[in-house]
């Protein structure tokens, strides 16, 4: 490793933590401008007992102490503090729990959308302007244009209850079927496109040509060649894509009753617990963070043509 790629790889994760301490800031102050408090929907709302409350958990202390304290929490323990809901318990643990589910969902969406899209793309790719070729790109344009709540409840509606062919709760292998599949639609849908438009691009090259003409075999053109080299912007859009599935995933489980991450934040935010959403949000924000730096740094090891700046 040179030290160029060294020092972009370092200028890449210096940005990364100056992000991620950004969206800790502006979610701590934003979860504290919200007019009322944790404590509103409790039983006893008298003011004795709701500052007893604020003492307990630290909310009586001036905000910018409440907010250093936060910040080093996380920074040395990477504790995000109890949840105001769930007693007893700790918010990275529930997290936690729900993101063993999350992650899992997400890996196989992206597992299922990266290998049909790839092959419907280079499908559509190798008949460009034949009926499969309109077949696909017109099914393709659907599932990109339709978000994935609405998704979500068609397939609930047809699967579930009309049909009665899988299960609606997402707690048991088989119901979690329809939440890969919702998950998976979307991306599944861009990543034949891109194959597609990066697969085009490549058979028009001159390598191409010229590997034609000294009499290379179609087969190994495709797979040696064409494919190969058109992957390229589809493994930019890995890391995102995974980022997007489990942050995505927040309407989706809730319909599907999944016990992911999603769930529990909706639940969170209908019960206002503040710590638990100012946790979660922190999270997926740092993920996206994450995968995006992965994919830059990967991108260059995939393609060493790529100029580092």
């Amino acid at each position: 490793m040179n030290s160029k790629t060294l020092g972009y790889i370092i200028k890449r994760v210096l940005l990364a933590i100056f992000t991620v301490w950004i969206v800790i800031t502006i979610t701590f102050f934003v979860m504290h401008a919200i007019p009322g408090g944790p404590f509103v929907g409790e039983k006893a709302t008298t003011p004795a007992v709701q500052a007893a409350m604020e003492a307990k958990y630290g909310l009586d202390k001036p905000l910018l102490e409440q907010y250093g304290t936060y910040l080093a929490d996380i920074v040395t323990k990477f504790d995000f503090g109890p949840s105001l809901k769930q007693r007893g318990r700790m918010v990275i643990d529930i997290i936690g729990d729900g993101m063993k589910t999350s992650l899992m969902l997400g890996l196989i969406a992206a597992a299922v959308s990266t290998l049909f899209g790839v092959v419907l793309g280079a499908l559509a790719a190798l008949k460009r302007n034949k009926l499969i070729d309109r077949i696909i790109m017109v099914i393709t344009t659907a599932f990109v244009s339709m978000p994935s709540f609405i998704m979500g409840s068609l397939l609930l509606a047809l699967f579930a209850v009309e049909w009665a062919i899988l299960p609606a709760n997402g707690s048991t292998p088989a119901g979690l079927v329809l939440p890969v599949v919702t998950l998976a639609l979307y991306p599944m849908a861009y990543i034949t496109r891109l194959t597609r438009s990066s697969m085009l691009d490549v058979l028009g090259q001159d390598y191409i040509r010229t590997a034609k003409a000294k009499g290379v075999s179609g087969r190994r053109i495709i797979f040696g060649h064409a494919l190969k080299n058109s992957l390229i912007p589809v493994l930019t859009y890995l890391g995102p894509m995974l980022a997007y599935i489990v942050t995505g995933s927040l309407v989706v489980e809730k319909i599907f009753a999944v016990p992911g991450i999603g769930r529990a934040f909706v639940n969170s935010i209908i019960s206002r617990d503040y710590p638990m959403i100012m946790g979660t949000t922190i999270i997926l924000a740092a993920l996206i963070v994450v995968m995006n730096l992965v994919t830059d740094i990967l991108y260059k090891v995939v393609d060493p043509r790529i100029t580092l700046e």
